[in-house]
């Protein structure tokens, strides 16, 4: 058993061929490479011995609540941002626009750089400090790069960020300011990954690209660790998350997975994958029932566009463990959802944050959710990472000269009326 982290751990298991490998400063599996990738293992049993209703009454509400289940050291210094916890808001008006008796939506874009990857990054930080890395860096289409930069800064590592051409200005923008080295890579997500692990094997940069890091999934899986805690017996009948590498609903999977074997929830829920229909290799494998065979990316949605998932057989091990299902939706869907799940929901999302809404929609229609089921979707990513495309779906301001009468000339031709 490891003792260099959390007292909990026991090993890292590859999900390709099941070699068990001890927990250190490793990436994926050595006999089957960069396919291998690892998942991290726990005795449940004497961590339940300290992780109990009653010590949970107690804890802070953020992302270290579930310490047991996590691969870090109790003692170690967590980085200073608060991170995780984050609200769920009940949705009348969006459930009956899209024809659900009842549906929830976590905000993860109150997290502090704006979205879910913060979870996998406060992980990160802290296995490069544990392995006595100076440099941290990863591959990303913009969320984890400007997670992994914010938490970087606080703690004082440095960090080095490689994205493909078009990740959008304000995702950079958010990495500049943090201090990290961007390197803007002319070609694909996939070729930014390759050139991110060539690098940090070459400088000896610690590596936290997620579709390969066993330990970010660890950092994911708190979503689904609190949506346990946060629901208790009245646990959804289904959770919704966008996917792109995979390691998102992976994550959350685990994380329900573990409070169900721990009996904090009586019964698991089913999970939905939604992917864009530009970038849907994780659904094509989930229908076809065989490997996962890349295809091009190509969708509104740039969190999620990802033609090669690292982690696809995570993800379809915990969607088909659910007894879940997978869809993919059209841009034009994801940008109607965008507006249905502010103007219903109140609640502002990225492309890739709301794909989750554009996914719900699709499967009541197609009977794989049923209308009297509840929902839980996870709203991945803040909008105003996108603010480009979030205008694309908004429509345009209307603009007219100051004076009462041009007002009400304006709102009787767009035929407006307010009470």
């Amino acid at each position: 058993m490891s003792t260099s982290a959390s007292s909990f751990v026991t090993d890292l298991v590859c999900l390709s061929c099941g070699r068990r490998v001890p927990e250190g400063n490793v990436q994926t599996c050595g006999a089957c490479g960069p396919e291998g990738i690892l998942d991290v293992k726990y005795d449940y049993d004497r961590a339940s011995t300290t992780l109990t209703r009653d010590s949970l009454s107690i804890r802070d509400r953020d992302l270290w609540l579930y310490a047991e289940l996590l691969p870090v050291s109790p003692a170690a210094e967590k980085p200073p941002l608060h991170i995780g916890w984050t609200p769920v808001y009940a949705a009348p008006r969006l459930a009956k626009e899209v024809g659900a008796r009842r549906v929830y939506l976590k905000d993860e874009g109150r997290n502090p750089t704006g979205s879910f990857k913060d979870r996998a990054s406060a992980i990160a930080i802290m296995k490069a400090q544990e392995f006595g890395a100076a440099t941290v860096a990863c591959a990303s289409t913009g969320n984890a790069a400007s997670s992994l930069a914010g938490l970087a800064a606080s703690v004082g590592l440095r960090s080095v960020i490689f994205l493909p051409e078009h990740a959008p200005v304000p995702k950079v923008t958010q990495l500049l300011v943090f201090g990290a080295t961007v390197i803007k890579v002319r070609g694909t997500y996939e070729q930014a990954f390759d050139l991110c692990s060539a690098a940090c094997e070459r400088f000896g940069w610690y590596n936290r690209s997620s579709g390969t890091n066993p330990y970010c999934v660890e950092g994911k899986k708190t979503a689904g660790l609190e949506i346990a805690g946060q629901f208790g017996p009245s646990v959804p009948d289904w959770v919704v998350v966008s996917v792109g590498d995979g390691c998102t609903i992976g994550g959350i999977g685990k994380g329900l997975s573990e409070m169900y074997r721990m009996g904090f929830i009586q019964r698991m829920p089913r999970l939905l994958g939604v992917q864009a229909e530009g970038a849907r290799p994780l659904v094509n494998a989930f229908e076809s029932g065989s490997d996962l065979v890349p295809t091009a990316a190509d969708t509104v949605a740039d969190s999620i566009a990802v033609g090669k998932p690292r982690n696809w057989r995570r993800a379809l091990a915990q969607i088909r463990g659910s007894g879940g299902s997978m869809v993919a939706v059209p841009d034009d869907d994801i940008l109607d959802a965008i507006r249905i799940t502010a103007r219903l929901g109140g609640v502002f999302g990225e492309p890739a944050g709301v794909t989750g809404v554009a996914g719900l929609r699709k499967a009541i229609r197609s009977g794989i959710i049923a209308g009297d089921e509840s929902v839980l979707v996870v709203i991945t990513g803040n909008g105003l990472k996108d603010i480009d495309t979030a205008r694309k779906a908004a429509g345009d301001p209307v603009s007219i000269a100051p004076d009462i009468s041009s007002l009400e000339a304006e709102l009787a031709e767009r035929g407006v009326t307010f009470p």
